[in-house]
């Protein structure tokens, strides 16, 4: 799985550095504008299409440091959606209401909607960006720890990911940090074992405080993130699923998994912690609906990310991502918009 994902992704950047190569030397090249696959009033704004993103939750979508342009993984999905589709592409910050957004047609779709959020009503796409609570550690400790084992866990307080070590682990395995770039340095400095996380989240942040980590395995079921559309656009729906395949046959989200994580994680292959496992089976030891305990703390710079978990300070400047393009290759500025 792993080559053959590096095979895909090695043969998309070879063919964008060929076109890139031909505009080079063709300076006064126009490539021809591609033909919009579909229209209002499947869309809300004729030749555009309007995406929501949670603009506090890097890397998925976050405000870069050196302009005023959100940018992340779900705004570079979101640009190759809009092209693949022939149409122009809008960013609306939408914060952690996708759902009124929506409703209020704000937006056409909107983006990091995790597979497993049940409390939705509109309808999602098939994950483009795989995800669940992961156990990092150092490479040198490939173990899979168990209750018995008494783990020291570092995990940001408050989050889904602390509230996971809590109820499978223990109040005593828990080692609370304030963000993930505590928590890593945590795991560096030798004080904890693991480190509990968001597995994007946490990829990133490790990566992006020079940490060597390694994924150990999952605790919870397989995630992952979605495109989001009213449940009643069927035009829309059926088009997001046919670029969405599109774009994943054609490795480009793995080249844009790569360019803000370092590579394509493929989470498919990890063990499950015994707690997994057991939430598989329907089997649980303490009542998953504690919503006190999945909400994130406010972060001290006064956002908060995916899961209520803070990667890292300065995100976007690693992988400051191209300006999207409109079709015909003419750069366009997102616009962002409150929700």
């Amino acid at each position: 799985m792993v080559r053959f994902k590096a095979l895909v992704c090695a043969a998309a950047a070879a063919c964008l550095a060929v076109v890139l190569a031909g505009c080079a030397s063709q300076q006064n090249y126009t490539p021809p504008e591609k033909t919009p696959t579909i229209s209002t009033p499947a869309i809300g704004k004729e030749g555009t299409l309007r995406v929501g993103v949670d603009a506090s939750a890097p890397p998925l979508a976050g405000q870069s440091n050196s302009s005023s342009k959100i940018v992340g993984i779900n705004v570079d999905v979101a640009a190759a959606l809009a092209d693949q589709l022939g149409l122009k592409l809008e960013i609306v910050d939408v914060g952690a209401d996708p759902e009124s957004a929506l409703k209020d047609d704000k937006v056409d779709i909107v983006m990091g909607i995790e597979q497993s959020d049940s409390d939705v009503t509109f309808w999602k796409s098939s994950p483009y960006l795989p995800t669940a609570v992961a156990l990092f550690s150092t490479p040198s400790n490939t173990t899979v720890p168990t209750k018995a084992s008494k783990p020291e866990i570092a995990a940001q307080v408050s989050s889904k990911s602390s509230w996971q070590v809590e109820n499978e682990f223990g109040d005593s395995a828990l080692v609370p940090e304030n963000d993930l770039k505590s928590a890593f340095a945590d795991l560096a400095a030798g004080t904890v074992q693991y480190v509990a996380a968001d597995a994007v989240n946490g990829w990133y942040a490790a990566k992006a405080n020079d940490v060597d980590v390694i994924l150990v395995a999952l605790m919870q079921q397989l995630n992952g993130y979605c495109v989001g559309v009213t449940d009643s656009n069927a035009e829309l729906k059926q088009a997001v699923s046919d670029a969405l395949a599109s774009l994943e046959n054609g490795g480009i989200v793995d080249i844009i998994e790569a360019k803000w994580l370092g590579e394509a994680l493929d989470l498919s292959s990890l063990p499950l912690t015994e707690g997994a496992k057991a939430s598989k089976s329907g089997t649980t030891t303490k009542d998953t609906t504690d919503n006190n305990k999945t909400a994130g703390d406010e972060p001290k710079d006064g956002t908060e990310s995916t899961n209520g978990e803070t990667p890292v300070e300065g995100e976007g400047d690693e992988a400051e991502p191209t300006t999207p393009t409109e079709p015909g290759g003419n750069a366009v500025q997102p616009q962002s918009e409150a929700a």
